[in-house]
């Protein structure tokens, strides 16, 4: 098979070097890939928004599958245009994936199947907004969330009720992240640990993968400003069979039914985050597809044919097709680059990969790399991500931090508690 990869991060080098793996996998196409892609792929540039010119791709270059990785495309309709021209599309459509484009939306729904989660409210209004939080969040926390997509900048966790006023003047008022705060959701903030519970459907099956744990803030000990994800680990020892059955009946089942009863069928990787409280899942969101980096340590467990599992779920057919993983630990740590999230310099040299890629029970996945004058570079915040897997958490941990020490570029930084607490 002729396979295109869409996206360029740590997550679609993880699923670039699955991919490679099938014996159904010819030939494999990233647009626009990495310098760790570009070992397994031949990458194109074209950007992930860019629908026309990926479905005229596909058409010209025979492409049988297209896997696409992050949720920008899939919200503006990349599966849908695919769909139109017959190329099979592992991915959800514009309608399902407003899920994770419109948290009003998601909302909305969980409270139609009684999915339990936090009580919200949805506002169009400045004004209306800051009257509930006076009336409600006095002397409380709350959470505040911009409707549409936000690239992962769109939660704010408030503790005082200023800090809540202040996130409402900047999303709607400020417009500081464009259209996605033109609506804002207000919820109650909920408190327990979190988790990712990743899992496959073809709208009427899904099957969970091992449950994630990840890691948010940028600095030990959960201090400093958010991130897209700076290291995680599985499995989780706090994650009874019995949760996960819990937020699979309670959660996902019910929200994939209500999805086709709306003759929008959720198709690919439904990504619920949960807050799991007294031992009762609560939804925090969900993203309409792999998460990063939890993708990095799913794919080097997973046993199961991934081309196999993609085209059966395209084919509503993913009870034919078993969803397996190894019983072994995988811990990722994220190398970032100096000041991420916030302003970063690149094409900074990156030395010691070689000698880290050797070591046993590593693989490392590229996330903001591209290849310069000979030598492999910086191109993002994120730019690494090193995957120890062992028997046990610890041993998946050790064989992680091993290889990260093997690492230098200027600026790097990391997480040095990745898996800690559990240990």
């Amino acid at each position: 098979m002729r396979i295109l990869l869409v996206g360029g991060g740590g997550r679609e080098h993880a699923l670039a070097w699955k991919l490679r793996q099938s014996a159904h996998c010819d030939t494999l196409y990233a647009a626009p890939g990495n310098a760790g892609i570009a070992q397994l792929a031949e990458c194109v540039p074209i950007a992930p928004k860019a629908i026309s010119e990926l479905v005229a791709f596909a058409q010209q270059n025979a492409i049988d599958l297209v896997v696409v990785g992050p949720e920008s495309p899939l919200i503006a309709g990349l599966a849908d245009a695919l769909h139109e021209a017959n190329i099979p599309c592992f991915g959800p459509s514009r309608a399902a994936a407003q899920l994770e484009g419109s948290k009003a939306f998601a909302k909305h729904l969980m409270a139609q199947v009684n999915a339990p989660t936090a009580p919200f409210a949805v506002f169009d209004q400045p004004e209306e907004a800051h009257a509930y939080l006076r009336e409600r969040f006095i002397q409380r926390p709350c959470v505040i969330k911009a409707d549409g997509e936000a690239l992962g900048k769109g939660v704010f966790v408030c503790e005082t009720l200023s800090d809540a006023l202040d996130a409402v003047e900047f999303l709607m008022v400020e417009r500081g992240l464009g259209e996605a705060g033109q609506r804002i959701v207000i919820e109650d903030r909920l408190h327990g640990r979190e988790m990712s519970l990743l899992c496959l459907t073809d709208g009427n099956t899904a099957s969970p993968m091992p449950p994630v744990r990840d890691y948010k803030r940028a600095l030990d000990g959960d201090r400093g400003p958010n991130t897209g994800g700076m290291g995680c680990y599985t499995p989780l020892p706090d994650a009874t069979p019995e949760l996960i059955q819990t937020a699979m009946s309670q959660i996902v089942r019910p929200v994939i039914a209500e999805m086709a009863r709306r003759g929008t069928p959720y198709q690919g990787v439904l990504y619920a985050g949960l807050m799991v409280q007294d031992e009762q899942p609560y939804t925090l969101e969900f993203n309409c597809r792999f998460g990063d980096p939890e993708t990095q340590v799913l794919m080097p467990l997973l046993e199961s044919d991934l081309i196999e599992l993609a085209m059966a779920t395209i084919a509503e057919q993913l009870h034919t097709t078993p969803l397996q993983f190894s019983n072994r630990a995988a811990v990722c740590v994220v190398l970032a680059s100096g000041g991420y999230p916030h302003e970063y310099r690149t094409g900074l040299p990156i030395e010691g990969l070689e000698a880290a890629s050797q070591l046993p029970n590593v693989q490392i996945f590229h996330a903001g790399t591209r290849a310069e004058g000979g030598r492999i570079v910086t191109s993002g915040g994120r730019v690494l991500n090193i995957v120890g897997l062992g028997a046990t958490l610890a041993d998946a941990r050790e064989n992680a931090y091993r290889a990260v020490e093997q690492i230098q570029f200027e600026g790097m930084h990391y997480r040095s508690d990745i898996a800690q607490s559990v240990l």
